[in-house]
C-alpha cells in the first residue's frame, strides 16, 4: 500500500516508518520543516510538505494514498483543548479524502480517555471527565467515518510509550526529580499507568492498517498498569535521590503540568486487540528500560507521549 503518515518523523513515527517499509509498503510522510523532510528521506520515505492546520495539504496527501496513518498531535499541554480541536479538524480533512473508498484510516488517541479506577477495555466508551478528554472528539470523528465508506480505526496508546530513550512523561519525571532533588509520586503511588514499547506500538499500527475492521478500537498496551510509585523508585535509585510522597495539594507546584496526568489511575487491557490482530508485545517493559540507566543521561532526547 501507499501509506500517508502524519507525525512520521516523530518519536513513534520514526519507528512506524521502517516497520511499514520492511513490510513492503510505500510511505509518504507529512513534513512541516526541512529537518523533518530530511529525516524522512533518510528513512526511505517520500515527503509531502504541510502541517496539521493545513487542511488542504492533508486532503491532498490522503487522496494520493491507499491508506492513512495519523500519528501527529500538538503536545502543548498548556493548550490541550485547542490541540484536541486541531486534531479533530485534521481527522475530518483526512476522512473527507477517503469517504466511499473503503481505504483504511488509522488515528491515534490515548488510554487516558477512559474512566479511571478500573481496568479499561476496547469496548469502553471514553469518559468526558477523563484526563485526556480533548482527544475524545477525534476518536468519535474517526469512528463515524466507518459508516461512510472508510475502514477507520482508533489506536489508544499508553501514556508511557518507551524504549531506551529518555522520552515523554517518564523523561519529564526524571527531569523534575533532578531539579527538585527528590523523586516524587502522589499519595500512596498505587495508581497505575499502562505502558508499551515503541517498537511494539509500531507493529500494532502496521497491523491496524493491514487488518483492522472498520470501526475498531485498539489498545496499544504492553503492560496494563505499572504503579507510579515503582517508576519513582527506579528514578530515585538511579539518581541517588530520596523517594517521597506528595499530597494532591503539593503536586501542582512540584510537578507542574504533569500533575494531573501523574495522578491518573487508568490500568488498561489490550486482550481484545491481541486477539483481533494477533498482536503480541515482545519488547522490554518500562521498568526494564528504566533500569538500564539510559533515561538518566542528561543529553538524552525527550519527545512527548500520549494520554
Amino acid at each position: 500500500m501507499r501509506v500517508f503518515v502524519t507525525g512520521a518523523s516523530g518519536f513513534i513515527g520514526s519507528a512506524v516508518v521502517p516497520e511499514l517499509i520492511a513490510a513492503g509498503h510505500q510511505v509518504t510522510g507529512l513534513a512541516r520543516s526541512d529537518s523533518s523532510a530530511q529525516a524522512l528521506i533518510a528513512a526511505g520515505a517520500a515527503v509531502h510538505r504541510g502541517a496539521l492546520d493545513d487542511l488542504s495539504s492533508l486532503r491532498a496527501g490522503a487522496a494520493a494514498s491507499d491508506s492513512v496513518l495519523h500519528l501527529a498531535y500538538i503536545h502543548d499541554f498548556s493548550q490541550y483543548a485547542t490541540a484536541g480541536q486541531t486534531d479533530q479538524r485534521a481527522i475530518e480533512a483526512l476522512g473527507e479524502a477517503l469517504k466511499g473508498s473503503d481505504r483504511p484510516l488509522v488515528i491515534t488517541s490515548g488510554t487516558g480517555v477512559l474512566s479511571p479506577g478500573r481496568v479499561g477495555t476496547e469496548r469502553d466508551a471514553p469518559d468526558a471527565g477523563s484526563a485526556a478528554a480533548p482527544r475524545i472528539a477525534g476518536e468519535q470523528t474517526a469512528l463515524s467515518l466507518a459508516s461512510q465508506g472508510v475502514r477507520s480505526s482508533v489506536v489508544r496508546l499508553s501514556p508511557a510509550v518507551h524504549d531506551e530513550t529518555k522520552t515523554g512523561f517518564v523523561g519529564a519525571l526524571v527531569d523534575i526529580a533532578r531539579e527538585k532533588g527528590v523523586s516524587g509520586y502522589i499519595g500512596d503511588g498505587s495508581n497505575r499507568w499502562p505502558t508499551v514499547h515503541r517498537l511494539d506500538a509500531a507493529r500494532l499500527f502496521r497491523l491496524a492498517l493491514e487488518r483492522a475492521p472498520a470501526g475498531s478500537v485498539l489498545h496499544g498496551v504492553g503492560n496494563e498498569g505499572v504503579p507510579v510509585r515503582a517508576i519513582a523508585e527506579v528514578i530515585g535509585r538511579h539518581l541517588n535521590l530520596p523517594v517521597v510522597s506528595l499530597s494532591a495539594e503539593e503536586a501542582g507546584d512540584h510537578f507542574g503540568w504533569l500533575a494531573g496526568f501523574l495522578a491518573a489511575n487508568v490500568p488498561t487491557s489490550s486482550t481484545l486487540t491481541r486477539e483481533l490482530l494477533n498482536w503480541q508485545p515482545r519488547h522490554p517493559g518500562l521498568i526494564e528500560d528504566l533500569s538500564g540507566g539510559h533515561y538518566f543521561d542528561p543529553s538524552a532526547a525527550r519527545s512527548p507521549l500520549l494520554m
